[in-house]
């Protein structure tokens, strides 16, 4: 089946975040495409600001990497440097990139700024620019602030909101498998970079538990996982297509006993209740500590803060 994609023109391809994101390290973001073909259930951008201005179906902007040189240079210029985050609403390696190969495009002209990056993904194909993030690694200027606490430009992150392959078919349909994904953050670790597994989100009374999240951690720190990262579902919108009308009529279909305790974690907010996130990342910081894995990007960082060690 042959994947249908638009080519669309933007004026910014390069965001620039108010503040240095905590987790991520990213003081900016990027995003090749718009829309994505991996159909996650769960996808955050259905239904909330962050894909208010998302256009239908999948497009490449096709003029960014033209965009993007103007407005690194000027950032260069101003020596304004932070970490790139590189696919933070939909992925920068879909299978039309295979043939596109402008994420290929514009690695090579963030290499040609020294900027630093951090690429999320679920796709095998990051395999093919091992050659270009190695020099971006080497070449990046880091922001002052990390200066002392990161020794690479270069951040491999992959996303997991399970590793069960069966749970994975019913919420990410469209995505490569858990399996696909370990493999190649092996070979991410064997090439000597840094590698996340970034467990966003994790679904409620299914990837969650302190069982499930056992194996989770077990087999990315099998698998060359340096750090993980963690958290809870969000559930925005109400139209049809949004995510929160999607992930109920698929748990109604598979899981039609979860709907009631979905609904009532929930309420009426768009993420569970707070009780229930620091419950969750005191296990995933219980069993990180198990398995001997930190929960930050860099050595010394704990996005959790101290309440979890309590």
């Amino acid at each position: 089946m042959v994947e249908l994609v638009r080519k669309i023109k933007v004026k910014s391809v390069l965001n620039k975040q108010k503040h240095a994101d905590e987790w991520f390290l990213s003081g900016y973001s990027l995003n090749p495409f718009s829309g994505c073909s991996f159909n996650c259930v769960y996808c955050y951008t259905r239904g909330s600001k962050y894909g208010e201005n998302q256009v239908p179906g999948l497009a490449v902007k096709i003029n960014a990497p033209e965009v993007l040189v103007k407005q690194l240079k000027n950032r260069a210029r101003k020596r304004e440097y932070g970490f790139i985050a590189f696919g933070s609403a939909t992925d920068p390696y879909l299978p039309v990139e295979k043939d596109l190969k402008i994420t290929r495009e514009l690695l090579m002209i963030i290499l040609r700024f020294h900027f630093p990056v951090n690429i999320l993904t679920r796709s095998p194909l990051i395999l093919r620019d091992l050659d270009i993030l190695e020099k971006i690694g080497k070449k990046a200027i880091l922001p002052p602030e990390l200066e002392n606490k990161m020794d690479t430009g270069v951040v491999t992150s992959f996303s997991f909101s399970t590793t069960d392959e069966n749970l994975s078919r019913i919420f990410e349909p469209g995505a490569p498998s858990p399996q696909e994904r370990l493999e190649t953050m092996k070979e991410c670790k064997k090439q000597g970079f840094l590698v996340g597994a970034i467990f966003m989100p994790l679904l409620p009374f299914l990837s969650d538990t302190e069982e499930h999240l056992d194996e989770m951690i077990k087999k990315v720190k099998e698998n060359g996982a340096d750090f993980i990262l963690a958290s809870g579902l969000t559930l925005f919108g109400d139209g049809p297509q949004d995510c929160k009308t999607r992930y109920y009529r698929v748990l109604e279909e598979h899981f039609p006993e979860l709907v009631p305790k979905t609904k009532a974690l929930f309420g009426n907010s768009f993420a569970p209740s707070r009780r229930y996130q620091q419950e969750l990342h005191h296990r995933v910081a219980k069993l990180s500590k198990k398995y001997g894995i930190r929960n930050s990007v860099y050595k010394d960082g704990n996005v959790y803060g101290n309440w979890f060690e309590k």
